[in-house]
């Protein structure tokens, strides 16, 4: 009997912010496949005897390659277990869900997506910064910063400057200089505020603020690295009337 496979998002770091029905999910699991950014808490609530799998991905160093994620998924279901891939954020923004689930389907396995609150959101709602604001901000665009060095990505950059609103960009640390330098290229005022959350919703959240002009020496200074999320736009100017989350202040900002 074929099991099924749930791709469940966890939420940007904060465990309370899973879904009720990802946590029902993630409690009744056989097997877990878990990524590095899901917050290590939450494996607790998984039952006596599941099989924790790590799949963590970092930028430079992957656990467990795609494919061999993709293999598992297949073969815990095809074996009659209930298999939950548990995914920072939400499984279909950035999180390779889509893929994942064409695998179920290719291979004619049952599966379920329980969507989760995505760091684009989250973390800029955890530093005070709402993406939208019905004075400010009419519309709002997720990009990773992976793509800042494509060629073939470079097109959308004056779409981006021109008419978007507010820009979320994750795991932009790398290419943060050219992402400032293309958007100011192509028509962003140099000072549009930026701001960038390190571990956003967590206890150890920080966030930098500066502009598209200065906000590269901002983040050397304070010492961010990803994970982080930079969000652009008018609507960071908010963030100190909005601010309600305990977060560490960098000393080069205090």
């Amino acid at each position: 009997m074929v099991g099924k496979v749930y791709l469940v998002g966890a939420g940007p770091g904060d465990p309370e912010l899973i879904t009720v029905k990802g946590l029902r999910y993630l409690q009744q699991a056989d097997v877990v496949l878990y990524d590095r950014l899901v917050n290590p808490e939450l494996l607790t609530y998984a039952k006596e005897g599941a099989e924790l799998i790590f799949c963590g991905k970092d930028p430079k160093a992957h656990v467990i390659q795609q494919e061999v994620i993709n293999e598992n998924l297949v073969k815990y279901a095809k074996n009659g277990h209930q298999v939950v891939r548990l995914k920072g954020g939400d499984p279909f923004v950035f999180g390779r869900g889509g893929e994942e689930a064409e695998v179920c389907v290719r291979n004619q396995i049952p599966f379920e997506v329980v969507p989760g609150i995505t760091a684009g959101i989250g973390a800029a709602a955890y530093a005070g910064i709402p993406v939208t604001h019905r004075h400010i901000s009419k519309s709002f665009a997720f990009i990773t910063g992976h793509q800042a060095g494509d060629e073939a990505a470079e097109q959308q950059w004056s779409h981006l400057a021109k008419g978007v609103d507010t820009i979320c960009i994750y795991m932009g640390v790398t290419h943060l200089a050219s992402i400032a330098n293309n958007l100011i290229k192509h028509g962003k005022s140099p000072n549009t505020p930026v701001a960038l959350i390190h571990w956003g919703t967590l206890s150890t959240q920080r966030t930098v603020v500066g502009t598209l002009e200065t906000i590269v020496d901002e983040v050397k200074k304070a010492g961010i690295t990803n994970p982080s999320m930079t969000v652009i736009g008018e609507v960071v100017r908010l963030k100190e009337e909005l601010r309600w989350f305990n977060e560490i202040i960098p000393a080069t900002q205090a």
